[in-house]
């Protein structure tokens, strides 16, 4: 190609596409730019192309954007975590308030009404609940590592985008409330004076491999140490460490040899406290064990699920479907307003922590069922638990199946509460169910500050 390489010199980027990426033009074609602000005058290099745009990254900058501020982590623009750290909170909040508009107007193409404010987070900085960190022999060298005469090779952080096999060694995260650094550095600092070996992701061989902790508000915590062989003496030895040395609610390890790092399939062994830690919500206490998923912004889903809630508009004799349930935590939250509730969700663990879930608040009036969507929704299921006044549902970014969306046009529900990851994803479906549905309202909740990721709840009315 003949723009691969070309440097374009002083560039205007003027406004942010999907994904994070930013917009500039050039002789007519535009240019997908990372790692800049709408309002920088920079030099760009091609790295990409198609047919209608290109694809650059920043050589040179000629001047600075007045939406950016300064990032506060030293490894920001290296790190992939919080790619939007540069940029005023505000204006992130602009932006992704248009992301939700620009999905509505140019997928959906249908009717809706004015969008109600973004619903900003109040914690902009340690927000999440849960980190997932990796050990590795592959340190990823960062410019500034190039001055030390010396630097380990051994890191324990997050991967590189792009970059499977470097992990970029982490000293601080501002992702997640202490004692998470202190725990982090703790362990690799001891596992770096014990000589253990870390993980080495090409040749899959090492024996620290992984390392997850998880917080909630009520103060427990949680850690997961992934070994990728068992020796009694080494394992031991490292659990102690973090037995004697951090207050852990609840310290469990697996071994895990298979070629990645999910465990969803293999023992976890309790090495110390409990095997859970829990969570509260406007009184509700939700367990939350290795393998359960719970929004990893804890304070931001009380507003996204207040705001589901309240589109829902539920009443005492209305049978509501909780779809894409999970843990069931949506459904356990609105139960106590509805004459019933049914969940639906694919994995079998989750559902069995939804019934958990529902037991343990004495909830009654909820069932939990799990299987594949297109599947379990059929006539069939509906006739054996009644038609639902409404349905809630709150699928992956791959937005939900093209036969369950014409199930539910089907069954047309009085109202539908679509929860979506993915604006753009959730405007196709809308632009489906729009032959039976009005949209009533629609509410972008940022769950993920930092990052160019928003959450959109839309009602729908059946027409």
């Amino acid at each position: 190609m003949k723009d691969y390489g070309k440097i374009l010199e002083n560039i205007e980027i003027i406004d942010i596409a999907a994904e994070g990426k930013c917009i500039a033009k050039h002789d007519g074609k535009v240019i997908f730019v990372e790692n800049v602000a709408p309002g920088d005058v920079v030099d760009i290099k091609v790295i990409g192309h198609d047919k209608k745009f290109l694809v650059a990254i920043p050589e040179r900058f000629h001047s600075y954007s007045t939406l950016r501020v300064e990032p506060y982590c030293s490894h920001f623009g290296t790190c992939g975590g919080c790619k939007w750290q540069h940029l005023d909170y505000q204006y992130q909040l602009k932006f992704k308030q248009k992301q939700v508009q620009d999905a509505l107007e140019r997928i959906a193409k249908v009717a809706f009404p004015p969008i109600e404010t973004i619903v900003g987070s109040k914690k902009t900085s340690f927000y999440r609940n849960k980190l997932d960190f990796t050990f590795s022999n592959k340190r990823w060298l960062a410019k500034s590592d190039l001055n030390i005469p010396q630097p380990t090779t051994n890191a324990l952080g997050f991967h590189i985008p792009g970059s499977f096999d470097k992990i970029l060694d982490i000293d601080k995260c501002y992702h997640q409330v202490d004692p998470s650094n202190d725990i982090r550095n703790g362990l690799k600092n001891y596992a770096l004076q014990n000589e253990y070996s870390f993980y080495d992701i090409k040749n899959q061989q090492g024996f620290l491999r992984n390392l997850i902790i998880r917080t909630t508000t009520l103060g427990e915590i949680m850690v997961i140490v992934q070994f990728f062989y068992y020796n009694e003496e080494a394992v031991l030895d490292v659990m102690n460490f973090l037995k004697n040395n951090f207050n852990i609610t609840s310290l469990l390890y697996v071994i895990n040899s298979k070629g990645n790092e999910t465990f969803h399939d293999l023992d976890i062994v309790t090495f110390h406290g409990q095997s859970f830690i829990k969570e509260n919500m406007e009184g509700l206490i939700f367990k939350i064990g290795p393998k359960s998923f719970y929004q990893t912004n804890p304070l931001q889903a009380h507003e996204l699920y207040k705001i589901t809630r309240a589109f829902a508009t539920i009443k005492d004799t209305d049978v509501v479907y909780d779809l894409y349930t999970g843990t069931g935590t949506i459904a356990n939250f609105v139960a106590k307003y509805a004459k019933k509730v049914i969940g639906i969700e694919y994995v079998p663990m989750a559902i069995e922590d939804a019934k958990e879930n529902s037991k343990i608040n004495n909830i009654t009036n909820t069932d939990f069922y799990s299987g594949d969507m297109t599947k379990v929704l059929n006539h069939n299921f509906i006739t054996q638990h009644g038609k639902p006044d409404i349905i809630i549902t709150d699928p992956p970014r791959a937005g939900m199946a093209a036969d369950v969306v014409q199930m539910l046009l089907h069954i047309g529900a009085k109202k539908i509460v679509y929860i979506s990851c993915n604006p753009a994803t959730q405007a196709r479906d809308l632009a489906l169910l729009n032959e039976k549905y009005s949209i009533e309202k629609v509410q972008p909740v940022d769950m993920f500050p930092q990052t160019h990721h928003v959450e959109n709840v839309v009602s729908l009315i059946l027409k």
